[in-house]
This record gives C-alpha cells, structure tokens and sequence, in this order.
C-alpha cells in the first residue's frame, strides 16, 4: 500500500503518518524544511523497518513545485492508495487590516496545492478502481470567526473542491473524505498558553482518518468534523 501526506513532518500529518505506517504503509511526504524530512526519514526507516519512505522538498503553495513533487511519487509508485492533502498554513487577521497578498498565499497553499497534487495523483488511482483521498479542512470551512480572515476563504473553498471531487469520483470507486478539525495541537498553536487538556490531540484525527479508511468498499464518511471537547477557541 502507498500513501502521500503532504506536510507530513508535523502535527496532524506526521500522526496521520505514524497511524498509516502502523498499517503498513510505504508512505510519502513532502516538507518546505530539508532538515525536518531528513529527520522523519531517519525516524521512520528505524521505527518501520521494511517500509518505503519516501522524502521530497517543496513548497507546494507553487505549482511547479507541487508537479515536481507529483513526478518524483511517479518515478518511485505506479499507483497510490491514499492521498491525504493536509499541507497548509494558518496567517490570522482580518480582512480589511491584512498585509496585500495574504489572500493570494492562503489560496496557494491551503487550496491550489490539494487542487494541482489530486489532479496529478488521480492517474495513478483511477485504474485500480480504488483509492481514498483526504482533504484536511477545517471548521473555519463552514463558519467564519474573528480574525479568521483569508484563512477562512480559502478552508471554505477547500471544502466546496473537496465536495465537487466526491461527486465526480463516487462512480470511480474513489472516496473522498473531508475532515475539520477544531483547534488541534500543532505548530500553529506552538507556544500557546493552554492546558494540553484544552485542544485536541493531532493522534486524534489521525485516528478518525484511519477509521474512516477502513470502513467497507461500500461505504464512505464523507465529512468528520471533530472539536475540543470544550469547545473551539
């Protein structure tokens, strides 16, 4: 089985891609940091011995970088089995005080980057007729909060591709699933004076992506949406 996470180094990610190598994944990752792939790569090879991982360098807000990416995953796997699109980044601020350009880089890295992968990754799905693609969201996709700003643009539109992928791929025995969770521990939250009782686990959602996964050919979640039991921040 081969699974890509994008921003697979990290928080969410790197649970999620701790929870697929337990299944026996060879997995695939891609980072903007040479030194934290070098890192997971050497963890990985050590914890999961028989497993291939593969490390790749880009910033997948570019779309050259995302197809250099795509063709590397080519040149390794003739086909894919998960795709779990969770390279992202959070810049908070209202829309009327952000800095020119904020817009355009949100749109880039929270949705572009999922739109030109997918498209590039499908070849190697639809021939087996099978396959699970994740799109991690967000609960900023379905409802707006102060200082969301164009982060909350472009979750909103990763939610509307996510939908339009499910319909268009239900007939291919593709799924697709939309995850959204609430404030969850990761590098966005670095820092932060709370409680780890506070906001959620990455392990978390890697456990409802697994979940999700392995349910029957037949049946499919199409959206989680999972909050701090307190409540979002």
């Amino acid at each position: 089985m081969n699974t890509i996470i994008t921003g697979g180094t990290k928080g969410i990610g790197l649970a999620i891609a701790h929870a697929y190598a337990r299944e026996g994944s060879n997995l695939s990752i891609c980072s903007r940091n040479s030194e934290d792939l070098t890192d997971f790569k050497a963890q990985f090879e050590k914890q999961y011995p028989g497993l291939e991982i593969l490390v790749f360098k880009a910033d997948l807000s570019v779309k050259k970088e995302v197809q250099a990416y795509a063709a590397h995953i080519r040149n390794h796997w003739s086909h894919v089995d998960v795709l779990v699109n969770n390279a992202g980044r959070f810049i908070p601020g209202k829309i009327q005080d952000e800095e020119d350009g904020v817009l355009e880089d949100q749109i880039n890295t929270n949705l572009y980057s999922a739109y030109h992968l997918t498209r590039l990754m499908l070849p190697l799905m639809l021939p087996q007729s099978g396959g699970h693609i994740f799109n991690i969201c967000s609960i900023a996709s379905f409802m707006a909060y102060p200082n969301g700003g164009s982060y909350s643009i472009s979750k909103f539109a990763m939610l509307g591709f996510s939908k339009v992928l499910r319909e268009e791929l239900k007939e291919k025995g593709i799924k697709v699933s939309s995850i959204m969770p609430g404030a969850t521990w990761s590098a966005s939250w670095h820092g932060a004076d709370l409680p780890q009782s506070r906001l959620m686990k990455a392990e978390d959602i890697a456990l409802a992506v697994v979940s999700a996964w392995k349910m029957s050919p037949s049946a499919v979640v199409e959206e989680i949406i999972i909050r701090p039991q307190l409540g979002d921040l």
